[in-house]
């Protein structure tokens, strides 16, 4: 392919220097190195095949053209914006009457009068009836005389009811004239100028005829007033500037045979397109589609295989050929040998070619090519929100009519990223997040499990917060990796490993077997592994990422290996320190394999690095499902939890060093204690308790009156010696000093409020604030009072 086979015949309207950099630049990036043949024939194919069919015609109609980039767009990449504007009212003068007898007509646009061509008003509105049929006088025109007619269209609460027809600048205009067969002028020059129609105005930019026309029309007594309105611009999506509604020669696809089928796909369930909301958009966008403008003016694309004969009428004599000498063996054989051709300068519309990447990737129209027998249709398609219409319809419709199939079976469609206000990323706001950089600051995976902890179809607020959590996160498993490695056996130590790998944690009797600890964590695990897969296989990705980071973060990481070092470090069994090394490596295996999808990078360098790994983690095997669990051992460990939370809060309350180790009388049933005292290590361990003196009994101690009394749990309670936590005098004083400023500011508190001149003169935030406060003193004071009286007493009964 020649660069002129890219860029077209050269026939633009661009000026040279900015047609070379452009030219260089395409060339680099889609030049003739870079670009698939395959793609580009499977391109031209399917225009062949749509075009055979009828389903690709050329026609002059209204499309939604952008002056700068002097191209058509699709009326999908323009974007309505709610912006200040003017209304003008301007004289009409009605043909044959007075000077005096005229029709005011409201317009934002007055520069497009020279393109009316009627002038209409609501047949049942009684203040213009007596005009229909008549004519009015274009202003500025020269005595120009256009139609007044009746039509339900016009809006009679609307400026002054009455309303200027330009078919050849408003979409509603031009179906109005097409359907009462009005002419279509057009007024303006594809680069937004004025064109000859426009008179004394030829040549001036759009919105600077705008500004001369007016004030010609207030020279001419012919304006009548302007004033501020608020309505609906067009703006081009990709570059910004207003649109221009333009009547132009252009190529078409006719959508309603392939919507019709692509409807059908999805209402009969070969399609499934989450979430389930998105269904009825694409419904009624499929329901009310327009024919498809895909030819484009610019200097970059597929060019459209469409060939003119030399002399003749390019809309009546063309040829559509798969290439430039298929095209001229045409037309030798229907107008003979000396005939010249020359292709149509217009590029396809990007989103015709990429309608056709599901299958034009995998060497369609070969259809016996090995990709697209073994990969074509293929399960999912993941894509964001915002192109539905764009690209997802697209493909759908073009692949059920080019393969007879539906592409894919499932659509996810994910939220867009914004930033951490919520705003869409500009330049113009200095909001735009770069991944590159976010990647070097934070990681890859960190990233990647941020954007998937986002829920289906909703926009993703992308905050610095959010991305430091997950680097955390990330290192949290990195250490936790290096712990199970550290505890591991070494690879020479074959008795050890032996041990191990004889661990069967798929079944019951071995399940049931381990210590309490390991028996919890494997059961979590199992429940786990069912939960994540379930929310996989239903494409619930952010449910699968909470699920993981609790399961990893707060059960195994935070309880679990704080738990495995007693049995590891402490233990005199080496049995139990066997098996925590086996259920360290079981579950730290399992975790890897479910949060590998998001955090590809370090799950696969943690899982080589773990010892009898023959494979890649990223083709293991998925964890099996429906694995036994222990509901009762559950339960027991989560009593141990509890009790364990109860001392570190009386620990925190009591502002107790980390370092010191506490006596504690553990008190509950004989069933609770059997389990609990067989765990005094682990307890010992989690809630820095003095193992020596730690009790366990089914009454309180001797010393209860002189302790800090905690309940765990039903029938599970813990007696800690009020000595052992703090020194109960220095204490007291510390407390009184703390009771006497409460109490000053507490009875200021109430004086205030007691105030009528401040109760009725402050602002009521104030006064709502005030007594907020004053609750939250009081709660305190009682707080401090009621801690107070328990040391006193302590006090006494110890002397």
């Amino acid at each position: 392919m020649s660069s002129q086979d890219v860029f077209g015949s050269g026939k633009r309207n661009m000026v040279e220097p900015l047609q070379t950099r452009l030219g260089d630049w395409v060339h680099l990036v889609i030049g003739p190195e870079n670009i698939s043949p395959s793609m580009s024939r499977a391109v031209v194919e399917a225009f062949v095949r749509l075009h055979d069919k009828g389903l690709i015609y050329q026609g002059t109609y209204m499309v939604n053209w952008s002056p700068s980039l002097q191209t058509a767009v699709s009326d999908l990449e323009v974007e309505y914006s709610e912006e200040p504007g003017t209304l003008y009212y301007i004289k009409y003068r009605i043909a044959g009457g007075s000077r005096s007898e005229y029709l005011t007509i409201a317009t934002t646009r007055p520069e497009t009068l020279f393109g009316d061509t009627a002038i209409a008003v609501h047949p049942e509105d009684n203040r213009y009836s007596k005009y229909i049929g008549g004519q009015a006088i274009v202003p500025m025109t020269f005595g120009r005389h256009v139609p007044i007619i009746s039509d339900r269209y016009v809006d009679k609460e609307f400026g002054t009811g009455v309303l200027k027809i330009s078919p050849g600048h408003d979409h509603n205009d031009y179906l109005l004239a097409r359907k009462l067969g009005l002419p279509i002028l057009n007024v303006m020059n594809k680069d937004g100028t004025l064109n000859e129609v426009a008179g004394l105005y030829c040549g001036l930019d759009r919105f600077e005829a705008r500004k001369k026309l007016w004030s010609d029309l207030e020279e001419t007594g012919l304006a009548v007033r302007k004033e501020p309105h608020t309505s609906r611009v067009p703006r081009s999506q990709r570059g910004g500037e207003v649109i221009e509604p333009l009547v132009s020669k252009q190529w078409f696809v006719s959508m309603e045979p392939l919507a019709e089928k692509a409807l059908r796909a999805v209402e009969n369930g070969q399609i499934t397109i989450m979430p389930e909301r998105f269904e009825k958009i694409y419904n009624h966008w499929l329901s009310n589609i327009k024919d498809w403008c895909i030819s484009r003016q610019l200097w970059w694309g597929h060019r459209i295989p469409v060939w003119y004969v030399t002399g003749k009428d390019s809309e009546e004599e063309y040829i559509v050929a798969r290439n430039a000498e298929e095209a001229l063996e045409k037309a030798r054989q229907k107008y003979g040998e000396g005939v010249e051709i020359y292709q149509d300068p217009d590029v396809l519309d990007t989103w015709f070619s990429s309608a056709l990447w599901p299958f034009s990737t995998l060497g369609w129209p070969d259809t016996s090519a090995d990709d697209f027998r073994n990969f074509y249709p293929t399960t999912v398609l993941e894509t964001g929100h915002d192109i539905l219409f764009f690209w997802v319809a697209r493909m759908i419709m073009m692949g059920i009519e080019f393969t007879g199939t539906v592409p894919f079976s499932n659509v996810y469609l994910h939220g867009l990223i914004r930033d951490s206000q919520g705003r869409k990323m500009s330049k113009t706001l200095g909001n735009v997040i770069d991944p590159i950089d976010t990647i070097k600051d934070f990681g890859t995976d960190a990233l990647r499990f941020t954007l998937a902890l986002g829920t289906a179809g909703q926009d993703l607020n992308l905050s610095i917060e959010r991305l430091t959590s997950n680097k955390a996160f990330t290192n949290k498993l990195w250490n936790a990796g290096k712990f199970v490695l550290q505890n591991l056996p070494s690879q020479n130590d074959t008795s050890a490993w032996e041990n191990i790998l004889a661990y069967k944690f798929d079944m019951e009797e071995f399940l049931f077997k381990l210590p309490l600890p390991e028996c919890w964590v494997v059961s979590k695990l199992h429940q786990l592994i069912d939960t994540v897969t379930t929310s996989y296989d239903k494409f619930f990705f952010g449910d699968v990422a909470r699920e993981t980071y609790d399961f990893f973060w707060g059960d195994f990481a935070d309880w679990y290996i704080e738990a495995s070092k007693a049995h590891l470090y402490h233990s005199e069994s080496s049995a139990i320190a066997s098996a925590a090394q086996a259920v360290l490596l079981y579950v730290f295996e399992n975790i890897l394999k479910i949060l590998h999808p998001f955090m590809p990078f370090v799950t696969e360098e943690l899982w080589q690095a773990l010892p009898h790994q023959r494979q890649a983690l990223i083709v293991s095997h998925w964890p099996e499902t429906s694995l036994p669990r222990d509901a009762n051992s559950i339960k027991k460990f989560e009593n141990l939890q509890a009790l364990t939370r109860a001392i570190r809060n009386a620990r925190a309350e009591y502002s107790v060093e980390p370092a010191k180790r506490l006596s504690a009388s553990i008190v509950a049933n004989n069933d609770v204690l059997q389990y609990i005292s067989k765990e005094r290590e682990v307890l010992a361990l989690l809630s820095r308790l003095d193992l020596q003196h730690v009790h366990f009994t089914d009454s309180p101690p001797g010393y209860a009156k002189q302790s800090v009394h905690l309940v765990a749990g039903e029938g599970l309670e813990a007696y800690l010696p009020l000595s052992d936590m703090v020194d109960i005098s220095a204490e007291v004083q510390r407390l009184s000093k703390r009771l006497s400023k409460m109490q000053v500011e507490y009875n200021s508190l109430i004086a205030r409020l007691s105030s009528p001149s401040f109760v009725e003169k402050a602002p009521e935030d104030i006064v709502r604030g005030v007594r907020e406060k004053a609750v939250e003193v009081e709660e305190k004071l009682n707080l401090t009072k009621n801690r107070l009286a328990f040391l006193e007493s302590t006090v006494l009964v110890s002397e």
